[in-house]
């Protein structure tokens, strides 16, 4: 049975510090296995090689990975990110669009503005 003082302090942070690296290295396993998978500019053959290398070699695979497309990686990272950003600004735009609709609905329904001006508003909204 192991206890504190069989156990001491240094053994621990050591310990600690190898299981950062270990978990530190599986993140980084999973996002090169994840950008080989989502790249189009390479056939199923060269997908196939890469993962072969990464699973039987996996520490060299992935430096190897990591120096040859690391910037390549991250530029398609950056751009998924921009891609991913436009389609919620045009998501987060529609619904601004159906409550501006919405709201000149109700102040027409009210006699606040008229027909021609509620057009105006969804015409505006929707282009």
């Amino acid at each position: 049975m192991v206890i504190a003082a069989d156990y001491p302090f240094l053994d621990v942070f050591f310990t600690m510090i190898l299981f950062f690296f270990w978990i530190a290295w599986i993140w980084t396993l999973i996002s090169v296995l994840g950008d080989v998978f989502r790249r189009h500019d390479i056939s199923g053959l060269e997908k196939a090689a890469w993962m072969l290398f990464l699973i039987f070699v996996p520490f060299l695979g992935v430096l190897v990975y990591l120096i040859a497309h690391g910037k390549d990686m991250a530029q398609r990272d950056a751009k998924r990110m921009q891609e991913a950003q436009a389609q919620y600004a045009q998501m987060a735009g529609a619904s601004n669009s159906a409550a501006e609709i919405e709201k000149a609905n109700t102040l027409l329904k009210n006699g606040t503005i008229t027909q021609a001006e509620f057009d105006a508003i969804k015409a505006k909204a929707l282009a």
